[in-house]
């Protein structure tokens, strides 16, 4: 009897676990859907529009983490806080939102801004954090951030690198904050520089993090502008498997080998992201999916939506799980490496908007 007690108590605290995830996690896809409306037509409006999902989901799961742990029941329902799956199903859905026929057929000058943006963008990035001191596995969250896509680009380096929940947290909340005032400041700024809007949207497209703030902020620069910037944005997204492939291997050979006999493939592949594979099937699916079924872009925003559940689900359980001892040790130099960053971003997507469109 004793022995049926003890397993039917961790069973039950797990499923309040995950009551509590599903509950937080309702709250803020209500937020997220319901304060863009709300906001719609006051001075709020771009703010509104443009404050995603992941904000919403790791403030409601602090608060959550806040009230469990003054009740001591956090530590008895993080059985039900099912982060690592969450995160990996949601990227695996993402695929479904790339569709590489526009990439190969319409983005020739957005591939190429892409690839030397990355690059130059990430390498810098890594070269000041290791200056400043930063822990390997945050720097390269922060460096995939800002260089590829935010916040989804921040998962799958998490993935790669094997990064704390604490760091996902931190560079997920660097990208919104940054990602804000570039919506009003980028098309104020092309306006001012009398700026093509090809060359605008180039702009937008390769420095802004977020996909809804490029949207916001395309759309506020005109609707050319605005197809550009969508372009540009979707070829970077595409670009997440080449660099979790890189970090993994870069994580496996350079930063923590294993010990000797261990074969170069066998570490590689023991490291490597699975869920990748997934994301990178799901976007050649698609793809096939949409070029024979006229219709299948209603699927298809029907499994966006679906991954988009899945990482509010994530979110809010990084919240409920997050412990800010680690952070609090990295100070004020994460910021200063993501702040420096940008900065460059801005000056060479500007460069290589004007060079390529």
């Amino acid at each position: 009897m004793a022995t049926s007690e003890q397993t039917r108590k961790p069973l039950l605290y797990a499923a309040s676990g995950v009551v509590a995830v599903v509950a937080l996690s309702w709250v803020a896809r209500y937020l997220s859907t319901t304060v863009p409306k709300a906001t719609k037509g006051t001075w709020l409006e771009g703010i509104g529009a443009s404050v995603e999902f992941p904000i919403y989901a790791i403030l409601l799961g602090l608060l959550g983490n806040a009230v469990l742990s003054a009740t001591g029941l956090r530590d008895r329902l993080a059985g039900g806080f099912r982060t690592e799956f969450f995160i990996k199903t949601g990227l695996v859905l993402l695929g479904a939102s790339i569709n590489l026929t526009v990439i190969v057929s319409a983005a020739g000058p957005a591939i190429i801004q892409s690839v030397v943006l990355i690059s130059v963008v990430f390498g810098f990035s890594w070269w000041l954090g290791g200056k400043l001191g930063l822990d390997d596995k945050l720097r390269a969250l922060l460096s995939a951030a800002v260089a590829i896509c935010g916040v989804s680009a921040a998962i799958a380096a998490a993935g790669a690198v094997q990064a704390k929940r604490e760091q996902l947290a931190y560079s997920a909340s660097l990208v919104i904050v940054f990602a804000l005032p570039s919506i009003f400041i980028l098309p104020l700024a092309a306006t001012a520089l009398g700026l093509d809007p090809r060359v605008t949207g180039a702009w937008i497209g390769g420095n802004i993090d977020t996909t809804a703030a490029v949207t916001a902020a395309g759309t506020l620069a005109g609707e050319e502008s605005l197809q550009i910037a969508t372009i540009v944005k979707v070829t970077q997204n595409a670009l997440l498997g080449v660099v979790a492939v890189a970090l993994t291997a870069y994580f496996a050979f350079k930063v923590e080998r294993k010990p000797a006999g261990v074969s170069a493939g066998r570490q590689l592949w023991d490291r490597f992201p699975k869920f990748v594979l997934g994301f990178l099937a799901t976007s050649v699916l698609a793809t096939v999916y949409l070029a024979n079924v006229p219709s299948g872009k209603a699927a298809i925003g029907v499994v966006n939506d679906l991954r988009t559940w899945f990482l509010i689900l994530a979110f809010v359980s990084i919240g409920l799980e997050f412990r800010a001892g680690a952070l609090k040790q990295a100070g004020w130099r994460p910021v200063g490496v993501f702040a420096a960053s940008t900065g460059v971003n801005v000056l060479v997507a500007l460069g290589l908007a004007v060079l390529l469109f």
